[in-house]
């Protein structure tokens, strides 16, 4: 390891000593002291038994639910989402310390990346201020009316920092007149290019919503045009440095504030950006936009810091479009418990607040119902159960929805319910209930077996033989990688690089800052160094039993492939050849057994 590298370990060391993990993780989450060791019920999965610990004396996490664990470092970057780097810029700014540089080639790639990402991130704010001057200088009538008639008061446009562009050449002239170059402007996506090359607002002429992420940063705009036109009524920044629409929720800063200051039974979760700032105004400052109905797993996980519970309040024809409703089934997978507001027919939540006021719309969220439920409710709305036909299709639509209750209590309530509904007795709608868990349970074989999924386990053996290896320790010395299956394209890649630098004769550790796009197993390979994890006096052997255990799974993949190709052989000859492969993938996984 390099002088630079070895100074950059010790200052890891400093920064977890001054950082009392105790502290940080308290600082997020309400912790109870019990002996040595604090409890919490765990801020990565549901559950309602404190299961999550913190060890004070080893400065150390570990869930017992979800055998998530790690250091301080671990969990900020778990908590907040954010790559091992930007976890360090943390909590050294808490420590009131000073980031030391890698060596020479990875310290200057790391500071160019975040040069760039500084100054478009400055960007973005300037451009902020330029579309909020623009609302407020005389010149938006349009824009400022379209908000009055939406009864958007001033204080809430300032809160939001609402604006507005005016033309297609204002903001480029801007920009490039205080320093920003074209590129930039591009990259930002705040500006586009012509056909011809020009330089244009990437939202010109519409009224500017500023999208910002938790951390108070500007990193996108929506635009809204002003009048009827062939272009898109919204319209996103395109995905850049800074943004993400995946990951990010709109309105999600005012939320983090909110729960800071008094916190926060649930979150609402609309669709759109004026139905987020309408219920904000009527005072349902929990509530966040999705920017569309297609919910990501890190949407999920970003809603699940700041609460359990979400209520999904998207608009009134929403019940009908099935495809997203299944899509709400990664918030439950997150561990979130989901409740669906159902809306008046053809009203949004801003239509509500127009049309009910804030007690209309709470009696919509009074009457919000869990996600299974609004899934049947959904079912029902597009059949006419008058209808013989349509009834019989009602039924056979909504049993394997009923099949997927959690329990028999839940799964008899909803049968009583389309028992009420239909006029079947609840002893007919059981045997069809069986008679669907029966077909459900029919084995299909895949026309292809699926990529192997990379389970925790695996992972740990995975980081810890890459990382012995990245770090040069004797006992590694002799390990070919190529000889071993990494399942995780991320860990092949590092493997890949190792094996490189061997060949050259000289492994840069921190070179793979090259590699990273800012986040993934790359980093936590790289933070298996800074404690004792490769030196202690177990190591060597927990070296090999990792080998083992990946070799192991290796083999146990191969032998299950060999028997689906078995099954599907058409001749003798094939099917000997396959056995063949079974007995000598049997053996060899005995021999790492014994």
């Amino acid at each position: 390891m390099s002088a630079r590298n070895a100074d950059f370990s010790e200052f890891l060391r400093v920064l977890k000593e001054k950082n009392n993990i105790v502290d940080v993780v308290g600082s997020y989450i309400k912790l109870e002291r019990r002996g040595y060791n604090y409890w919490a019920c765990c801020p990565f999965h549901h559950e309602k038994t404190p299961s999550f610990s913190v060890n004070a004396p080893d400065q150390f996490f570990h869930c017992f639910g979800c055998s998530v664990s790690g250091d301080v470092i671990g969990f900020v970057r778990q908590y907040e989402n954010i790559d091992f780097m930007q976890a360090v810029q943390i909590l050294a700014a808490r420590a009131g310390l000073e980031v030391p540089t890698l060596d020479d080639r990875a310290a200057e790639q790391a500071a160019q990346r975040k040069k760039k990402r500084d100054r478009l991130s400055a960007l973005m704010r300037l451009t902020a201020r330029f579309y909020l001057n623009n609302l407020y200088s005389g010149r938006a009538t349009e824009h400022v009316d379209y908000l009055t008639k939406r009864g958007i008061l001033p204080s809430v446009m300032k809160k939001f920092g609402l604006g507005a562009s005016l033309d297609f050449g204002g903001l480029p002239a801007y920009l490039l007149a205080n320093g920003f170059t074209p590129e930039e402007c591009v990259e930002s996506g705040a500006c586009t290019k012509t056909d011809e090359g020009h330089l244009i607002d990437a939202q010109g002429g519409r009224l500017i919503i500023p999208i910002i992420n938790h951390f108070d940063e500007v990193v996108a705009f929506g635009g809204r045009v002003m009048k009827p036109t062939d272009r898109a009524k919204y319209k996103n920044t395109r995905e850049t440095m800074l943004f993400n629409k995946s990951k990010n929720l709109f309105n999600i800063n005012l939320v983090k504030k909110e729960k800071r200051a008094s916190g926060i039974p649930y979150l609402i979760m609309v669709e759109g950006y004026m139905d987020a700032i309408s219920l904000y105004q009527a005072g349902f400052h929990n509530v966040v936009a999705s920017m569309g109905t297609s919910l990501t797993k890190e949407q999920a996980r970003l809603a699940r810091r700041y609460s359990d519970n979400v209520m999904i309040s998207y608009d009134g024809d929403f019940a009908g479009q099935a495809a997203n409703l299944r899509g709400l089934d990664i918030l439950k997978d997150e561990g979130l418990k989901v409740r669906v507001v159902p809306m008046p027919e053809g009203l949004d939540p801003d239509d509500v607040i127009q049309k009910q006021g804030a007690e209309g719309y709470r009696r919509c969220l009074d009457a919000a119902m869990p996600l299974i439920d609004f899934r049947i409710l959904a079912v029902q709305r597009r059949h006419d159960l008058s209808d013989p036909y349509e009834k019989r299709e009602f039924i056979r639509e909504v049993l394997p929805i009923v099949r997927e209750a959690e329990d028999a209590t839940e799964r008899e309530t909803l049968l009583a319910r389309v028992s009420q509904l239909t006029g079947v007795t609840q002893n007919a709608l059981t045997r069809d209930l069986e008679s669907v868990r029966q077909t459900a349970e029919i084995p299909v074989r895949p026309p292809a077996s699926p990529p192997r999924e990379v389970t925790g386990g695996e992972k740990r053996a995975a980081r810890f033989v890459l990382a012995a290896c990245l770090f040069s320790k004797p006992y590694a010395a002799s390990c070919d990688l190529s000889e071993h299956t990494f399942t995780d394209v991320e860990h092949r890649a590092i493997a890949a690089y190792i094996e490189e630098g061997r060949a050259e004769g000289k492994i840069r550790p921190s070179g793979l800052f090259e590699l990273m796009d800012a986040e993934g197993e790359l980093s936590e390979v790289l933070n298996l160094d800074y404690g004792d994890n490769l030196d202690g006096p177990q190591a060597e052997e927990y070296f090999k039993d990792c080998l083992r255990d990946l070799d192991a799974r290796t083999l146990t993949a191969q032998i299950a492939a060999e028997r689906e190709r078995y099954d599907l052989a058409e001749t003798d000859e094939a099917r000997a050849e396959i056995l063949n492969n079974i007995n000598e993938y049997t053996k060899k996984l005995r021999s790492l057994k014994k």
